[in-house]
C-alpha cells in the first residue's frame, strides 16, 4: 500500500511517500517559489526519486488546516486533481493531528501524558487543541496563548506546532517546569498525514476526492468583510 500525502498548512509545506504504514520518504518544500507552480514538480521529483509513478499510488492524503487560507486551497485543489485523475482515495488529515501524532511518537519512557499543539494564526492568536494519552480532548480553537494556558490540566505539557515556538517566552513564564518543547518543534508534517491517512486506508474508508473539506477554524477575512457591509 502507497500513500502520496501533501501538507500546505505550514510556511514551508512538504511531501512525502508512505508504504504498508512507514515513511518511505519526506521532503520540505521550496518556500521561495509559488506553491502552485512548485507543488505538482516536488511531488513528481518525489515519486521519481521511489522509481515509482502515479499509477502506483493506493491512496492521496493532504492537509486541510488549519493555516494559510490560499496554501489550504492550493494543496486541497493539487492533490483532488491527481485523486481524480487516478481514481485513488484522497484523505484530508488535520495539521493538529498530524503534530500531536508526531508527538506522541517517541518510546514509552519519553511519551508525554499531555499534548498541546499550536499552529500560528497571526494577530498574536493560536489554532490550538489539547491532547491526551494520544486522544483529543478538545476541540480546535482560535484564541491568544494565554486563554489556553491558563485551563491547562496540572502536570507537565508538551508544546508542538510553529504557535509554539512564536509564543515560547509566554509559556515558559507561565508554566515553568511544567512546560516541555518537542524537538523538533516545528517538524515536518507531510510523512504523519501520510501515516493517519494509510491507518484510514487499511481500517477500510474510501473518501471520495470532492468530500475533502478544509478546517479553517477562524473564518476567512472575506466572509468577515462581507458580513460587515
Amino acid at each position: 500500500m502507497l500513500i502520496l500525502a501533501l501538507d500546505t498548512t505550514t510556511t514551508a509545506g512538504s511531501c512525502a511517500l508512505v508504504g504498508d504504514g512507514s515513511v518511505i520518504e519526506e521532503a520540505p518544500s521550496d518556500p521561495g517559489r509559488p506553491q502552485a507552480a512548485r507543488l505538482p514538480g516536488e511531488l513528481a521529483a518525489l515519486l521519481e526519486r521511489a522509481g515509482l509513478t502515479l499509477a502506483q499510488i493506493d491512496a492521496c492524503a493532504v492537509g486541510i488546516g488549519p493555516g494559510s487560507f490560499t496554501g489550504l486551497r492550493v494543496g486541497i485543489a493539487t492533490m483532488q486533481g491527481l485523486a481524480m485523475a487516478t481514481g485513488t482515495p484522497l484523505f484530508g488529515v488535520s495539521a493538529l493531528d498530524a503534530l500531536a501524532r508526531i508527538a506522541f511518537g517517541g518510546s514509552d519512557r519519553t511519551r508525554p501524558t499531555h499534548v498541546a499543539t499550536w499552529v500560528d494564526a497571526w494577530r498574536g492568536e493560536v489554532y490550538a487543541t489539547l491532547y491526551e494519552a494520544g486522544r483529543q480532548v478538545e476541540p480546535p480553537t482560535v484564541t491568544r496563548p494565554e486563554v489556553l494556558l491558563g485551563r491547562l490540566p496540572d502536570g507537565v505539557t508538551l508544546f508542538i506546532g510553529d504557535g509554539a515556538v512564536l509564543h515560547a517566552d509566554v509559556v515558559r513564564t507561565t508554566l515553568g517546569d511544567r512546560a516541555r518543547f518537542a524537538d523538533p518543534v516545528t517538524p515536518m508534517l507531510a510523512g504523519a498525514m501520510g501515516v493517519i491517512a494509510a491507518e484510514a486506508f487499511v481500517a477500510g474508508d474510501r473518501p471520495a476526492p470532492d468530500a475533502i473539506r478544509p478546517l479553517y477554524v477562524r473564518r476567512p477575512d472575506a466572509e468577515l468583510a462581507r458580513d460587515r457591509a
